[in-house]
């Protein structure tokens, strides 16, 4: 692809972080960096205060300003990557999905101004992960030192081939391990009106569920035979699977589904719950 890197930034510590993550993934990728920012709507305390002459010049002003340093610095660190900037009139999720049509990747940071600090995960953060038309990362806080190591979530279901092509082709771009995790749970199920089986011979599942997942990656393995491959099946959770698996590795590509999309259409609930807990910055890619 031949897209740009687009990262948003809102001045916040996990703001920073994104851009400096979004640098690395730009030179990485050959692409450009396109560093965003949405302009502040004016927000009253109090009811029915208007909005003060000049307000809306001296913000984007001091946005532009802010911007510049975070450009200069992006520069500095990556002096190969061509930097621009670009400030956004409307709110910062509408702002960010506009500025990221046909980019390669949109970064985001994993909570931004505003807000309750107790929450893992902004409202901002969310929204683009399960409406961008191109993958989202999510940079989580703070960055850890490098483990050579993607960790991917395979279900060996049809329809995970953007999410593996992706996967495949970060760890090459790393000349990383790729871990491909699978994680099952009893084929009885999830529901409390159906009762799973008395007698369940988990080493055998196991075995299918491994099987299963060979099978996935097999066209992959030829496709990126220098990419060095680990399976990894695990009897547990998705989404418990994949948060674990977090905890060594640079990064988390998780697939998001319209099923089982409770907590936020469009984004399913593994990656919903994956965003909120994962040790690793995570990326999503969409069907």
């Amino acid at each position: 692809m031949t897209g740009p890197i687009v990262v948003g930034f809102d001045g916040s510590e996990s703001s920073l972080r994104a851009v400096a993550w979004a640098g690395q993934e730009a030179a990485l990728r050959g692409a450009p960096l396109r560093i965003v920012h949405a302009m502040a709507r004016w927000t009253p305390d109090a009811l029915l205060v208007p909005e003060p002459a000049g307000w809306e010049v001296e913000a984007e002003a001091a946005a532009r300003e802010q911007l510049e340093q975070v450009a200069s610095q992006a520069r500095t660190d990556r002096p190969g990557v061509p930097v621009t900037t670009e400030v956004v009139p409307s709110g910062a999720a509408e702002g960010l999905l506009q500025a990221a049509e046909g980019a390669q990747l949109l970064v985001v940071g994993n909570r931004g101004h505003g807000g309750f600090a107790e929450l893992l995960l902004g409202s901002v953060s969310r929204r683009v992960a399960a409406r961008a038309t191109c993958p989202v990362a999510v940079v989580r806080q703070p960055l850890g030192a490098d483990l050579g190591v993607v960790v991917v979530g395979v279900t060996g279901l049809p329809g995970q081939e953007a999410l593996l092509d992706f996967a495949f082709r970060e760890a090459a771009l790393r000349d990383v391990v790729l871990r491909a995790v699978h994680a099952w749970t009893h084929p009885g199920t999830v529901t409390p009106w159906v009762v799973e089986p008395v007698v369940h011979d988990v080493e055998a599942v196991g075995q299918d569920e491994a099987l299963l997942l060979a099978q996935a990656l097999a066209g992959w393995r030829e496709k990126f035979p220098d990419v060095e491959v680990v399976q990894r099946v695990v009897h547990k959770q998705p989404a418990e699977a994949l948060v674990d698996a977090s905890e060594e590795a640079d990064l988390v590509v998780v697939g998001a589904s319209h099923r089982m999309a409770r907590a936020l259409p469009g984004l399913g609930g593994t990656a919903h719950a994956v965003l909120h807990h994962a040790r690793a910055p995570v990326i999503v890619v969409r069907r």
